[in-house]
């Protein structure tokens, strides 16, 4: 599996963004007003993968008095991270073409606090995204230690004759 590009979720939340804003310009007087728990929703998962990702961190790296990782507990988790970073970038898309579509009708209740809703509801989404990049960068295996004879150059163990 590779580590998730964070250009590819900015494509994503583009591509969000502007399917959101055609639906929303073309339906907004239809739509109920935006409700608001979807944020703590998405900040209670970023900080769960956060402190997942942290625990992670140190489980992986062998720190003293860590309990190790089950090995086919890693690639469940970093798929878990791939699919909430996803999940993330989507939300944020989605909810900044409702912003940006509202932006223009700020006077008025309703889009004022569907812009409001929106853009709190896209920094959590960009919160889970953070935490999820986290996570899946805390799964990855440590560099293993450099040996005395490979910080002298060598490469091979016995010095330069071997």
């Amino acid at each position: 599996m590779q580590p998730t590009k964070p250009w590819s979720l900015v494509v994503i939340g583009a591509a969000c963004a502007l399917a959101s804003w055609l639906v929303v310009s073309a339906t907004f007087a239809s739509l109920p007003p935006l409700a608001w728990t979807a944020v703590p929703a998405l900040a209670l998962l970023a900080i769960g993968e956060a402190l997942l990702g942290r625990s992670l961190r140190a489980r992986i790296g062998g720190r003293p008095g860590a309990r190790p990782v089950q090995p086919m507990a890693v690639p469940r988790v970093v798929a878990l991270a791939k699919a909430s970073s996803a999940a993330g970038a989507v939300f944020a898309g989605a909810c900044l073409g409702l912003v940006i579509y509202a932006l223009g009708s700020l006077g008025k209740p309703v889009p004022r606090h569907d812009a409001i809703a929106g853009g709190l509801t896209a920094v959590a989404a960009l919160a889970l995204v953070g935490g999820a990049l986290y996570l899946e960068r805390s799964c990855r295996a440590p560099e293993p230690p450099e040996d005395e004879d490979d910080a002298a150059g060598t490469g091979r163990p016995g010095g330069p004759g071997g």
